[in-house]
């Protein structure tokens, strides 16, 4: 059975086509550039940029699977959350496809696509594990049981750390993206020369995120200086890495130790984070842990995870409407343990 994924939930184009037997064919995506010089997504350009970009990209993918658009037997698209702008664009196309080749259409949750991302990889993982979802938009704690089985065990109160590392990125001077920025020049830092706050990190039963006063801290310490020289600003990208990844670790070991699970997975954009990678290795090999994370296609929005939960979803009978397009920009993740 091979079914199309789309997403389109904020500033990325993807297109995949995906085959229940001989797993993922082709997994494109079109990162827009056009919002470099606004340092952040503007929702108007970027649902033009979709508008622009989607059949080319569903034409590109098709080829590199050597598959035809008749071929396909199900789509499945990104319905939320996300941009409502951008969201319209993937869910229209996906319900023309779907009514002119007469196959169902089956709306996806962005976030159930990350939670299930790492099951595209080559070395399988069994349930139950926990997944620290870590984007620009999100920062959660879930404990997947199972397929369609979940609980949200935490999740950020106010920034996301991927949008915070972004809004630090712009105090700094830095371009956008501004998170793959900060990281860079956070290279050169000199660790621990500033050390700054771990949020919400004093009580083991609070599982919940906040960078908002972290940012907060380190933007009064940025406007402490009168002039930034590269050094200075990359040991505070270094500092408020460094508390943005030590305190994902914190809350992620006390859920893990709370509910007696052995097995991490780290997923989204940020998941890419050399750093933070190697930081939880590094930690969570002292206590026993195993983790898992994605190849860097995988990590940040991508259709390929949209499929396979499409795909899952059909089999179960599951979430197939008659070309009911269906958007939700806050839509929740749905869990029944």
């Amino acid at each position: 059975m091979l079914v199309m994924g789309i997403e389109t939930s904020c500033d990325d184009t993807a297109i995949s086509v995906y085959d229940n037997v001989d797993g993922l064919l082709s997994n494109n995506v079109y990162s827009q550039k056009i919002h470099k010089k606004y340092k952040g997504i503007v929702p108007e350009l970027a649902a033009r940029q979709h508008l622009k970009k989607i059949i080319p990209l569903i034409k590109k993918t098709l080829i590199f699977s050597q598959k035809k658009i008749n071929e396909i037997d199900l789509i499945a698209y990104t319905a939320g959350p996300g941009l409502v702008s951008s969201l319209i664009i993937g869910a229209t196309m996906a319900h023309t496809l779907g009514f002119s080749l007469n196959i169902p259409v089956i709306p996806i949750n962005h976030i159930e696509g990350h939670l299930l991302s790492i099951m595209l990889e080559k070395k399988k993982l069994n349930f139950p594990f926990i997944v620290l979802v870590v984007s620009g938009g999100n920062t959660q704690l879930i404990y997947v049981y199972d397929f369609e089985k979940y609980k949200i065990l935490g999740y950020s109160i106010d920034d996301a750390a991927g949008e915070a590392l972004d809004k630090i990125a712009i105090m700094l001077g830095l371009n956008f993206p501004g998170g793959k920025n900060l990281s860079k020049i956070a290279q050169f830092g000199v660790s621990k020369r500033f050390i700054f706050p771990r949020p919400m990190t004093k009580n083991k039963n609070n599982l919940n995120f906040s960078f908002s006063g972290l940012k907060t801290f380190t933007k009064n310490f940025i406007n402490k200086y009168n002039f930034l020289d590269f050094q200075t600003k990359a040991d505070i990208a270094c500092a408020f890495e460094d508390a943005i990844i030590d305190t994902l670790f914190i809350k992620s070991l006390w859920a893990l130790e709370k509910y007696k699970i052995k097995k991490l997975v780290i997923s989204g954009g940020v998941s890419s984070n050399k750093k933070l990678r190697l930081y939880l290795i590094k930690k969570l090999k002292k206590n026993k842990i195993q983790i898992f994370y994605n190849t860097t296609k995988l990590c940040t929005d991508n259709a390929a995870m949209i499929a396979y939960v499409g795909i899952k979803k059909f089999h179960k009978k599951n979430n197939c409407v008659p070309y009911d397009i269906i958007i939700d920009s806050k839509l929740k993740l749905n869990f029944n343990k």
